[in-house]
């Protein structure tokens, strides 16, 4: 199943009210429509009576996490591009959950950076919360999977000695552009394009740490709840943003993540 989170575009956008005012939906995505679901889908995924075209609905950022943990350094590629040794254990860090958007939404780039970089992904969504959940346990607790762009400020990264501003700029975290709750994470490609050109193409074969491991590894530090997200590392080839850029994410059995690229405006 696609499950998605949505707003309806009843208006044209310069008369209604802003996104952040808007009521947003949970959905059931079928061929070109999306079906309203009468709760969240971690609590029961039942059908409503409404159903709407896609181009009819804003897509959202597929949760509202309580936190969103990333896994830095786990595909062979990206580490030796890097020249940095193969960690032992995955290395873990977080992004700011006001940094999360969704699927068309700009990207934008900050004043106070000069090289932002696209970091194409795999994301767990975890399903119900838990503690110390065991690997063989982990798709008990796996809602589903989307793709996620971990928008880092290189230089900023570099200058602070570690990740936490340079990760979570407002913008810096797109995901969607819905959860795919049916899907063997183990093999699937995923690929990075900007402006139609592919930058990152891997598969999840080459992880170091494999998604069920990484469920293992987070939840033995930390309470999950549902909703919330687990980036699971970027392959080779990242590489900077610009403006007007258009940079699409693409996990296969899941979908393509496109956003776009702007200054921030201060």
């Amino acid at each position: 199943m696609l499950i998605a989170r949505f707003e309806i575009l009843s208006e044209p956008a310069v008369s209604g009210p802003p996104s952040s005012e808007r009521e947003a939906f949970w959905g059931l995505v079928e061929g070109e429509t999306i079906l309203t679901l009468k709760s969240s889908p971690f609590e029961r995924i039942e059908p409503g009576k409404e159903r709407f075209p896609l181009s009819d609905v804003s897509l959202l950022a597929p949760v509202c996490p309580s936190k969103v943990v990333a896994i830095g350094w786990n595909y062979e590629g990206h580490i030796r591009e890097l020249g940095n040794p193969f960690p032992s254990e995955p290395l873990i860090f977080l992004k700011a959950p006001s940094a999360m958007i969704g699927h068309n939404a700009n990207i934008l780039l900050p004043p106070e950076s000069k090289r932002v970089d696209f970091e194409g992904e795999l994301a767990i969504v975890i399903g119900r919360k838990c503690r110390r959940i065991k690997r063989n346990q982990a798709r008990e607790v796996i809602f589903g999977y989307t793709a996620l762009n971990d928008v880092t400020a290189r230089d900023l990264q570099k200058k602070d000695g570690q990740f936490s501003r340079a990760k979570s700029f407002d913008t810096f975290c797109p995901a969607g552009p819905w959860i795919q709750t049916d899907l063997d994470p183990t093999a699937v490609r995923v690929m990075t394009h900007v402006n139609g050109e592919l930058r990152q193409d891997d598969n999840t074969s080459t992880m170091l740490f494999d998604p069920y491991y990484i469920v293992e590894y987070v939840s033995a530090a930390m309470t999950l709840n549902a909703g919330d997200i687990i980036a699971t590392g970027t392959p080779s080839g990242v590489g900077p943003l610009n403006p007007g850029d258009e940079v699409t994410v693409t996990v296969e059995g899941v979908g393509s993540l496109i956003n776009f690229v702007k200054p921030e405006v201060i």
